[in-house]
């Protein structure tokens, strides 16, 4: 019998729409919460081990298709359609508001996990999110982080500018920006399901892929900054979709005292998806940080802080 149980839902963001989330619970009172938020042409249920590992661990995961992608595209016309950066972080905090008062309730931690571009939205969170939601959360987590594209997948800077312009006049018009789905991760089964996935779509708007490519840019330029949280991020050396030189590079000019940057030799970029029993390593690692952090929540000391390579 399973330790957790799973519960499917949708939930109403501002402007109406409707996103679908779901809970991987824990059978016992869980000790941790995590808002999990994946990234480019992908959906929560294609995250294989990772949230039944937390799960057994006793760390509860509620997890959202954002909008444009998954189960909360409504018609072919929303692929994409996330919307400007202001959107994507209020869609965040509207999920957040839901788990702050469980969270209070069971006085027991927050977290903030994304993967790739989910990654780069959630340190963009960290820094630029409602102060009175951000003061909620306990640690950030960050899974292949897009900080920068790697340099083979980077796109010509004419493709940048002209995109960008073609943005502002057409902000909702479609764009296929295919994945080399052999560079996802080194389990060629999880590369040919992703591939042959109907909700991995590939399919941004001009408005969106500006907006992510403005993200990353902001994070790798220092032009947002995050003052202050725990921050841990998990990286492939032989990550061929986001540049782990341009993650690492950021994670030493991260100015908080509790950070940690892991390093995953040789593998790419879906950690949570590599062979055998290395994605169940990445999940137990991410579960050992945020266990740590949750038994010093409530009183942090600076002997407790540490950041390392």
């Amino acid at each position: 019998m399973a330790d957790y149980a799973t519960h499917e839902s949708w939930h109403t963001l501002p402007d109406g729409h409707k996103v679908y989330t779901k809970t991987w619970k824990p059978t016992s009172p869980p000790t941790a919460l995590v808002l999990f938020v994946h990234g480019f042409s992908d959906h929560i249920n294609a995250y294989y081990t990772l949230f039944p590992t937390l799960a057994s661990r006793s760390i509860q995961i509620l997890a959202f298709d954002q909008r444009g992608w998954g189960r909360s595209v409504h018609n072919v016309l929303e692929r994409g359609l996330t919307g400007p950066t202001a959107t994507v972080l209020s869609d965040i905090t509207s999920v957040l508001q839901s788990l702050v008062p469980i969270a209070q309730e069971r006085e027991i931690p927050l977290f903030l996990m994304g993967h790739s571009m989910g990654g780069a939205e959630i340190l963009q969170y960290a820094a630029r999110g409602p102060s009175e939601v951000r003061s909620q959360i306990t640690g950030y987590v960050a899974e292949s982080p897009y900080i920068a594209l790697h340099p083979s997948a980077q796109p010509s800077r004419f493709t940048v500018v002209a995109g960008r312009l073609a943005a502002r006049f057409m902000p909702n018009s479609h764009m296929v920006q295919k994945l080399e789905s052999k560079w996802l991760c080194r389990d060629p089964v999880v590369c040919k399901e992703w591939a042959e996935d109907p909700l991995c779509h590939d399919t941004g708007t001009l408005e969106g892929l500006s907006g992510m490519l403005d993200r990353a840019d902001e994070l790798n330029r220092g032009l947002v900054t995050i003052r202050e949280g725990r921050v841990w991020v998990g990286h492939g050396s032989e990550d061929w979709v986001c540049s782990f030189d341009a993650a690492r590079g950021w994670f030493e000019r991260l100015g908080v005292q509790d950070k940690d940057f892991k390093t995953y030799e040789g593998w790419y970029h879906k950690l949570h998806a590599e062979p055998g029993e290395d994605k169940i390593t990445f999940a137990n690692d991410v579960a050992d940080w945020i266990l740590a952090r949750a038994e010093v929540n409530h009183d942090p000391s600076p002997s407790q802080a540490k950041s390392r390579l």
